[in-house]
């Protein structure tokens, strides 16, 4: 949490430490260096607002933004409408991608079962309709399968060992007509099958306990058959959009030529508001925008919402595989926002792909260590838009509260759920480790 006393010391001590009165951005200063930097660091600390975040979360989470819907279009054009009323240039960059629709009905009955089940369908799950013997197939591996007679019943596996596709492919080829996969761990069970395959029939997931219990009904009775429905999965191309702004360099002479990315994703899962998942990272990238529009920088910075980050990493994807060597060369570090204000979250951390530091660890530790008296920890995390920059070889962290929230990828996602304290102390941490940069570059000249 954040050191709140430290802070106002630290502001304080900034403040006092300068000459000349703080002016705006944009004005030259005739103090020395060192005080003009004191100034605008101290001008940016106290510009940002925590109560202009919660506004456009407030806005951006009335609906879920789910990518290709209506409801992310809106957030798009309300996302380049605020950046263009900072002064920015904008582009929305359309993408389109292989988009898959979850069924609106997901039912799973055994005969004679004590308890309800509530079974999830893959991501690529196929639509279907069957009832036949339930027949447990181990991992679902070939020679597991040999003796079984899976000819028109519906298999139960474990999870583990091989593939999902893998263990779908096995059993079609023996021919089963349904799946029931169970998790091999305690943990919340999700999975994809990756796109669309040649295993043309319903598969669902179930919980270790659901699982277990089920092969213990099993076997007592054997014959024990299974009632499996999916309804509504829907394969097929989507557009969404990325928004980008870009502030070019406002002192040219020896200009480094950097770029610094500032981004975070706007659309949400299906039914949840997305009021920290993630409007918070898009607002807080707003606001960023805001307060550093006009401070004079010999470096390039973008700032970028991505479409389809619930899906795949989709729009971020997009954006680097679209930049050109020269640009890949120029970004220095890739800061990205991802749920940084629940406030029942756990504490903030940085994560990166490979678990060890980076340009943008570094920055942001110092920052943290001069503003709450210690530096924000780093872990290992690959579930976010930092990674397509990582892979591209660019120096790429994720800021996000951890452990989660409870309502997590729920409907209960909402904007009373937000921390304005938090939203502060994370954007003041991006903030300062962003002029840190810049400084270093502008000390150069």
């Amino acid at each position: 949490m954040k050191k709140t006393l430290y802070k106002l010391v630290f502001v304080a001590i900034l403040a006092l430490a300068t000459v000349a009165p703080i002016a705006t951005f944009a004005t030259y200063y005739t103090t020395t260096q060192a005080e003009e930097y004191a100034n605008l660091e101290t001008e940016i600390l106290q510009t940002l607002d925590a109560d202009k975040m919660y506004s456009n979360i407030k806005f951006l989470s009335k609906t879920p933004r789910v990518a290709g819907t209506k409801q992310e279009d809106a957030a798009v054009k309300y996302i380049n409408k605020q950046f263009e009323s900072f002064g920015y240039k904008t582009e929305i960059q359309t993408f389109t991608y292989n988009d898959y629709t979850i069924p609106h009905t997901i039912q799973l009955a055994i005969d004679g079962f004590p308890q309800s089940l509530t079974p999830l369908a893959f991501e690529y799950s196929a639509n279907g309709n069957v009832s036949s013997e339930v027949v447990p197939a181990g991992l679902g591996k070939v020679n597991e399968m040999k003796s079984l007679d899976l000819e028109g019943k519906i298999a139960l596996l474990q999870r583990g060992e091989i593939s999902f596709v893998e263990k779908l492919s096995n059993v079609t080829a023996k021919g089963a007509v349904g799946v029931i996969i169970y998790n091999n761990t305690a943990d919340k069970i999700l999975g994809s099958l990756g796109a669309e395959n040649e295993a043309d029939i319903p598969a669902v997931l179930l919980t270790q306990a659901e699982g277990k219990a089920l092969m213990a009904h099993l076997q007592k009775h054997p014959d024990a058959k299974a009632s499996l429905k999916i309804k509504g999965a829907k394969t097929g191309n989507n557009t969404s959009h990325n928004v980008i702004a870009t502030k070019k360099p406002t002192i040219k002479k020896n200009s480094t030529k950097d770029i610094l990315v500032i981004s975070s994703h706007h659309d949400s899962v299906a039914k949840a508001p997305g009021a920290n998942d993630n409007a918070s990272g898009t607002a807080m990238t707003l606001e960023l925008a805001r307060v550093l529009k006009d401070i004079p920088t010999d470096t390039e910075i973008r700032f970028v919402t991505f479409g389809a980050e619930e899906v795949g990493l989709i729009g971020s994807t997009h954006y680097v595989e679209n930049l050109s060597k020269n640009e890949v060369n120029r970004i220095v570090a890739n800061f990205n926002l991802d749920m940084v204000g629940s406030k029942d979250a756990g504490e903030l951390i940085l994560q990166t792909v490979d678990e060890k530091p980076n340009l943008v660890t570094d920055l942001a530790q110092e920052a943290s260590k001069k503003l709450n008296g210690e530096p924000t920890p780093y872990n290992q995390g690959d579930r976010s838009d930092h990674v397509p920059f990582a892979n591209a070889g660019i120096p790429a962290a994720l800021f996000i509260h951890n452990p989660p929230e409870p309502w997590y990828h729920t409907a209960d996602d909402s904007i009373d759920k937000i921390s304005k304290s938090k939203l502060q102390d994370v954007a003041e941490i991006v903030s300062v480790s962003i002029w840190n940069q810049i400084q270093i570059d502008t000390k150069k000249k």
